[in-house]
């Protein structure tokens, strides 16, 4: 009789182990090491992939295999179709996720309304009542689409293979359970065999799937990392509540650019694309305001970087970021002091990306830079002017990615000039507005990015 072998998970990340431990060695948690049992450890024998058959019964040389053009369905929402890298692929698995009341279930409805064909929305966590008067208020009032208020997976297949829908939506797929499986919904093992199944099921039929996620309180997707893995796109709805405008954000995507971006403006009638990154620039120049270019994926975004320097009420200055890394502005802190001239020893030091955005490209260095001299100053930076450009601990500035398609997004905009790196730069370059090349920040007070104070008028420095 062959030997039963007993298998333990943990119930925080899905981590599997022979035997009981103390402590998950994948996520440091203790005391969530459980026995698996019933249905679920028949389960761990299961073999298969989530992905359709292969039309080839042998293994084949990479260069024999076929390909053919991949075609994309539009959502009826050019933010989104942005983000998924031009629409919606046949089977393809999407998973959203977002802080609650941020508008996840608000963007999934605007999409079932604005797709072309059958849409069955399953929702776990809203009756068709609440739903039918958010479709109302959002006038998303489509006849194509079908509501299902339903927990078991099973039946939402069962469903779905009467109804061959176009798009299936899934709020949430945290609140789904198989009964195969002996533990409650939201569980690790739960999450993860709803989502196979799921996805199995696209894959088959080429039908797309969303699926809606919770996240965490540090703001990462609840669940098993494989849920991540799992699927092809994975989204970030992010945003203030407090803010009129949201961003959604491509984290993976199978089928286009990671890092993808786009902007939606909150109203009262639903999401609405926003054009012309009208969140993200303050009109009036002021001391302390520098505007740069960053990259989302391959949409440049042009943001204001906010700077305000101030005396050391205690005597220890410090240094506080929003929207952009502490230990970055840090570093650049100490580079503008010593190669810059600009006193910021003794200062305090508060760092501002304006409407909440997150900045991760090292092309904002020199736009925290120059925000820093323009308030340590008191001067205006030069009016229509951006700042591109990595800073080193030497002081140089370095060349940074896609510039030219920087430079004519700030056009776009109405700016005219332009600080760029020296080194590395194309002479044959044709920009769109003036460039001032600079080198390093050793002469940076006598630099012409700087004018006057604003109540001494105009005149360059």
């Amino acid at each position: 009789m062959a030997k039963t072998t007993t298998m333990f998970e943990c119930t925080a990340c899905g981590a599997r182990y022979p035997r009981p431990l103390g402590k998950c060695g994948t996520c440091g948690a203790f005391g969530t090491i459980e026995e698996v049992k019933g249905a679920l450890k028949r389960d761990l024998k299961r073999t298969g992939s989530a992905y359709a058959q292969s039309q080839y019964a042998d293994p084949i040389p990479l260069l024999e295999v076929e390909i053919t053009d991949t075609e994309r369905a539009a959502t009826g929402m050019a933010e989104l179709d942005r983000v998924l890298g031009g629409g919606v692929v046949p089977g393809m698995v999407v998973l959203l996720g977002g802080e609650p009341g941020i508008g996840k279930s608000t963007l999934v409805l605007q999409w079932a309304a604005a797709s072309n064909g059958i849409v069955l929305y399953a929702s776990g966590e809203e009756s068709e009542r609440q739903i039918k008067l958010r479709a109302q208020r959002l006038g998303a009032e489509n006849p194509d689409i079908h509501l299902f208020a339903e927990t078991d997976v099973r039946r939402i297949l069962e469903v779905a293979d009467r109804m061959k829908p176009s798009l299936l939506l899934v709020d949430s797929i945290q609140t789904l359970f198989d009964p195969d499986f002996e533990s409650s919904a939201g569980s690790v093992s739960q999450v993860r065999g709803c989502a196979a199944l799921l996805a199995r099921w696209a894959k088959l039929t080429g039908t797309p799937l969303v699926l809606v996620g919770h996240v965490t309180k540090d703001g990462s997707l609840a669940g098993p990392k494989v849920l991540e893995h799992l699927v092809d796109t994975v989204l970030a709805f992010e945003g203030d509540r407090h803010h009129h405008h949201r961003l959604l954000r491509a984290l993976k995507n199978r089928f286009g650019a990671a890092f993808e971006l786009g902007v939606f403006a909150m109203t009262e009638k639903g999401l609405i694309p926003a054009e012309g990154n009208p969140f993200f620039l303050e009109a009036e120049p002021r001391p302390g305001c520098a505007a740069t270019v960053v990259l989302s994926g391959t949409r440049p975004v042009v943001v204001e970087i906010q700077a305000l320097v101030a005396s050391a009420g205690l005597g220890i200055p410090r240094r506080t970021a929003l929207g952009i890394d502490g230990q970055r502005l840090s570093m650049l802190c100490a580079v503008a002091e010593r190669r810059g001239g600009v006193q910021l020893h003794d200062r305090d030091v508060y760092l501002n990306v304006a409407g909440g955005l997150e900045v991760e490209d090292p092309a904002a260095d020199l736009a925290v830079v120059a925000a820093l001299a323009s308030s340590a100053t008191g001067r205006v930076l030069a009016g229509k002017c951006l700042f591109l450009g990595e800073v080193g601990l030497t002081g140089e500035v370095r060349p940074v990615a896609q510039l030219p398609l920087r430079l004519q997004e700030g056009a776009r905009l109405g700016f005219d000039r332009a600080a760029v790196p020296r080194m590395g730069l194309d002479p044959g370059l044709r920009a769109p507005l003036e460039l001032y090349p600079e080198r390093g920040l050793e002469r940076l007070r006598g630099k012409t990015w700087l004018l006057a104070k604003a109540e001494e008028g105009d005149e360059h420095v």
